[in-house]
C-alpha cells in the first residue's frame, strides 16, 4: 500500500490521498483499527475509479503512524483528523465516514468541520461506548487508572482499553444531549452486531438536530459489516450524498 507521512500538532500521521472532485470522501477507523481495513480500502479504490478525492489515515500510534497507542485518546485523534481534513483536502466540502469507534470520533470531528460537512456516514457507529461498553467492575478499575484487557475476536492479542482513554471519552460523551448536526447523516448497523446494540444507532438517530437522518439495519450483518453486500451498501450510501 502506497501512503504519505505529514505532521499534526507534532505527530506523525500516516495518510493515503487521491485528489479529485467533491464531496471528500474521509474514513475514520474503528478501535485498534487502520487504513488497510477492507471498508476503508473499498473506499479508497472506489474514489479513485470515480475520480473523487479521498483520504485515509491512521491515527498515531495505529496502522503505519508512528506512536503509543495507549497515548491515544478521542480528543488526540480528533485533532488529528480535523488538521489533517484541512491540511490536505482541496475540495470545499466533505462527507465523513465512521466505522464503529470512528463512529464517535466523525461526530467529534463534523462539530469543528460544520460549514465543510456535505454528510455523515456511520458503520455500526459506537459512540459513548466508554459509558454503555463497560460494567461496573471495569469501570471502576479505569477510574482508578488501571489499563482493562479483553478478549480480542479479531486477533490473537487482547484488546486494551487504557484509562487515559476511557476517562477523556466520558468527557466526550455524545448521546446525552441534543447533537447540534445539521447536515444528512446515514447510519448502516448490522443487525447481528454482537458489539454494539443497534440501539445505539437509533438513539444516535434520535439525538442529532438533523432532520435528514436515515438509519438502516443489514440482515444477517455482523459487527464489521464487510461482506460484499456490506462493501456494496457503504459505497451506493456514501456516493448518494452530494
Amino acid at each position: 500500500m502506497d501512503f504519505a507521512h505529514t505532521n499534526i500538532a507534532g505527530r506523525t500521521i500516516a495518510l493515503r490521498h487521491v485528489r479529485g472532485s467533491g464531496p471528500a470522501m474521509v474514513f475514520l477507523p474503528g478501535y485498534m483499527s487502520d487504513m488497510a481495513g477492507s471498508k476503508a480500502t473499498a473506499l479508497f479504490d472506489w474514489c479513485t475509479a470515480a475520480g473523487r478525492e479521498c483520504l485515509l489515515l491512521d491515527y498515531s500510534g495505529c496502522g503505519e503512524s508512528p506512536g503509543d497507542f495507549a497515548d491515544g485518546t478521542l480528543s488526540r485523534w480528533c485533532e488529528e483528523v480535523v488538521g489533517l481534513a484541512e491540511q490536505t483536502l482541496v475540495c470545499d466540502r466533505m462527507v465523513l465516514v465512521g466505522s464503529s469507534m470512528g463512529g464517535w470520533l466523525m461526530l467529534l470531528a463534523a462539530r469543528q468541520l460544520q460549514d465543510r460537512l456535505a454528510g455523515l456516514v456511520g458503520i455500526a457507529a459506537a459512540p459513548d461506548f466508554t459509558s454503555w461498553g463497560y460494567d461496573d467492575s471495569e469501570k471502576a478499575r479505569l477510574a482508578g487508572g488501571h489499563t482493562v484487557l479483553r478478549d480480542n475476536p479479531y486477533g490473537p492479542d487482547p484488546t486494551p482499553t487504557h484509562a487515559a482513554f476511557w476517562a477523556d471519552g466520558q468527557e466526550q460523551l455524545q448521546l446525552v444531549d441534543e447533537i447540534p448536526l445539521d447536515c444528512p447523516v446515514r447510519l448502516l448497523h448490522g443487525q447481528e452486531d454482537g458489539d454494539v446494540p443497534v440501539e445505539i444507532s437509533l438513539r444516535l438517530a434520535a439525538a442529532l438536530r438533523s432532520p435528514d437522518v436515515q438509519v438502516t439495519l443489514v440482515k444477517g450483518g455482523d459487527h464489521r459489516l464487510s461482506r460484499e453486500g456490506d462493501i456494496a451498501l457503504l459505497l451506493r450510501t456514501a456516493a448518494s450524498i452530494r
